[in-house]
């Protein structure tokens, strides 16, 4: 009962640390990543129901990133708390074996690295994937605010437009549209045309019953048919629908928003199937073998991560000597996890890479656990 007790103790002090760290980080990289967003409504005309369920659905994105650093902050503020108050001093002499406290750190691991295997292989894909389709499904809603004065707007894929004043009414001055998409539907033999150019000296974006439509005013159409002949519609209003507009941003799913069956099945199958299965357009598959390995490799450095800071329960008499291998151990278990990172993304250059990548952690953590039991038993012989 006590040491149900003890454990308990430990994990809410862990859990406390952990998700206090987690979200922290999550919220100031939410922050500044929800900044660069806004270029969905800025610069792609979207709305801002989007821009929020966008920037939302790229939180689980974050949380992976950041659970492997949070579980090593949290870990090692947790034994240096219990440390700093004696709390181990008491254990020790009450007679625990210190060996029940490293398995209990580990089994703690071993959930923390399941939760980030859950985020990593099936939630974050998932989310992603989510966030990809709202953008590919949105039309835009602020056609007015990608529309610049003196810059060629080419936001919208096959139109330009170049306004040479827009004031703040959103009177714009002196239009130059070039729509060679078949964008503007509302033209009329627009289909029939190659390129359709306007010219106006005056226009403003409106809202209507129908959506946005472009009123321009005293202006020129020129289109250039089939047989290559310019015709020309000299105009003193005229209205353009500007719905169901779709902007240049990247709807096609990239190797992190595909689920990691279809990873699998790409990499696992030939070159006649992988077309078929839509795999991620890339000239090699040492992308979708690198994202694989980042979602089921990277979580098995957490265990070892434990391990190491479990050396921090070895008695030392010299404080000055306990202070400098509280940094090194730390600085240790950073380190592995930094190099975990920057080694992912050469692991996809072949399995061989792949197959290392992997071995590292699994024979790592019985290494390490072996260190640790010979050290704490010799402590034991010498009480």
């Amino acid at each position: 009962m006590l040491s149900n007790k003890i454990y308990k103790h430990f994990l809410i002090e862990l859990s406390r640390y952990f998700f206090l760290v987690l979200f922290t980080f999550t919220i100031i990289v939410w922050a500044v990543q929800a900044v660069n967003f806004l270029d969905l409504i800025v610069e792609d005309g979207h709305g801002v129901s989007l821009y929020l369920s966008y920037s939302l659905l790229n939180i689980p994105k974050i949380l992976t990133k950041f659970i492997p650093l949070s579980f090593l902050i949290a870990l090692f503020l947790t034994i240096l708390k219990f440390d700093s108050e004696s709390e181990f001093l008491i254990l020790w002499t009450s007679g625990m074996n210190k060996m029940k406290v490293v398995n209990f750190f580990f089994k703690v691991s071993i959930l923390v690295t399941i939760l980030q295997l859950l985020f990593a292989s099936l939630i974050n894909p998932q989310f992603l994937n989510h966030s990809r389709s709202l953008i590919k499904s949105s039309n835009l809603d602020y056609v007015s605010t990608m529309v610049k004065s003196k810059q060629f707007n080419d936001t919208i894929e096959g139109l330009t437009i170049y306004v040479e004043e827009k004031n703040q009414n959103g009177i714009l001055k002196n239009i130059f549209i070039r729509d060679d998409g078949h964008v503007l539907k509302s033209l009329e033999n627009s289909k029939n045309s190659k390129i359709v150019t306007i010219f106006a000296k005056e226009g403003k974006i409106e809202q209507g019953l129908n959506g946005n439509y472009l009123v321009l005013r005293n202006g020129t159409i020129q289109k250039e048919n089939n047989e290559n002949k310019i015709v020309s519609i000299n105009f003193i209003k005229t209205n353009m629908q500007m719905e169901g507009l779709q902007t240049k941003s990247i709807i096609m799913p990239k190797i992190q928003e595909t689920s990691s069956k279809i990873l699998i099945d790409c990499i696992t199958s030939d070159e006649i199937k992988i077309e078929l299965l839509n795999c991620p357009q890339t000239d090699s598959k040492i992308d979708t073998l690198a994202e694989l390995n980042r979602r089921f490799g990277m979580p098995l450095y957490i265990p070892g991560i434990s391990l190491i800071l479990s050396f921090l329960l070895i008695s030392r008499k010299e404080q000055k000597r306990n202070n400098l291998y509280k940094y090194f151990y730390f600085g240790l278990s950073f380190v592995i996890l930094l190099t975990a990172e920057i080694l992912v993304r050469y692991s996809g250059k072949s399995y061989f890479y792949s197959y290392i990548y992997y071995l590292i952690p699994l024979m790592c953590v019985p290494f390490f656990y072996y260190l640790l039991f010979r050290q704490f038993y010799n402590e034991n012989l010498k009480r």
